[in-house]
């Protein structure tokens, strides 16, 4: 059964699918053809239905709840780290400022904008971001992905995203930022097998991670390597990546009432209701 799934090329979705595009976990009877697009693109095409399996921003999974469960694994969440909005160093930032913004629907774009009401949203891609800023123009850009560990010198940090964040949930909670959703018209005993699998490709690139990260880098598929790639994906590629903990799902739950309470969603939504259930599997098999 073929399974289009699609996942950003950023170092640590590519990490996290890669154990199984190498043959390193057990697929049955399923053939994955894996698709990388930036993460914008792929919250539009989800918006759309377009791929069975695709990683999305958490800030805009209220929206297909209805056409795509949340996966458990494959999450990535900022611990005392994320995003940062970046300015030229000594630049003071009017309340109106023009911010460069890596799409409308990532989470770190939602809590920009609930964060700064009068700021003036500018979307581009990722990539663009930083040059946009050096250049004049926009005031300030959100820096995502691994531009977050290495820009240019003249750029300052104006406000972490998880400092947004925390300010806004009011507590402390992990900093949800994307994870996976699959497409619900499958059915349900292959929904289980296909999530099984996905977690277990995650686990099995953790357990064999300084392999798994020298290949990437030989075969040129990470955009970063040696240090810093070890750095980025034990930020946000790790153990904690594997399956949602209950923690977790707390943050998920406080960051879509937020959303929910600032008229984002048509109605509250909690991540138990959404997750794909296992019990049905056990249920099948008494």
């Amino acid at each position: 059964m073929k399974i289009r799934l699609a996942h950003s090329p950023d170092a640590d979705d590519i990490f996290m699918y890669y154990a199984i595009r190498f043959g390193w976990v057990e697929t049955l009877d399923y053939e994955f053809e894996n698709v990388a697009l930036d993460i914008e693109t792929l919250n539009e095409e989800a918006l759309r239905g377009t791929y069975d399996v695709s990683a999305i921003s958490f800030g805009m999974y209220p929206l297909i709840r209805q056409d795509y469960a949340l996966l458990r694994t494959a999450v990535s969440f900022g611990q005392g780290y994320g995003p940062k909005l970046i300015k030229p160093r000594g630049k003071r930032l009017r309340r109106n400022f023009k911010v460069a913004l890596s799409g409308r629907y990532t989470t770190n774009a939602m809590l920009v904008r609930l964060r700064y009401p009068e700021a003036r949203p500018v979307y581009m891609n990722f990539l663009e971001i930083e040059q946009a800023v050096l250049e004049g123009k926009v005031d300030a850009g959100v820096l995502i992905h691994e531009s977050i560990l290495d820009f240019d010198p003249s750029l300052e940090v104006e406000m972490e995203v998880w400092e947004i964040w925390r300010e806004l949930a009011g507590e402390e909670l992990p900093l949800p930022l994307g994870g996976m959703a699959l497409r619900r018209s499958l059915p349900l005993n292959r929904a289980i097998e296909i999530e099984k699998i996905l977690t277990e490709g995650v686990r099995v690139a953790n357990a064999r991670k300084e392999e798994l990260s020298r290949r990437l880098e030989a075969e040129n598929l990470v955009r970063i390597s040696d240090e810093m790639l070890e750095r980025y994906l034990n930020m946000y590629a790790s153990e904690e990546s594997a399956e949602l903990s209950e923690l977790q799902l707390r943050a998920l739950d406080r960051l879509w009432s937020i959303g929910y309470n600032a008229g984002l969603y048509d109605c509250p939504v909690k991540a138990e209701d959404h997750l794909i259930p296992r019990e049905y599997d056990e249920w099948r098999n008494l």
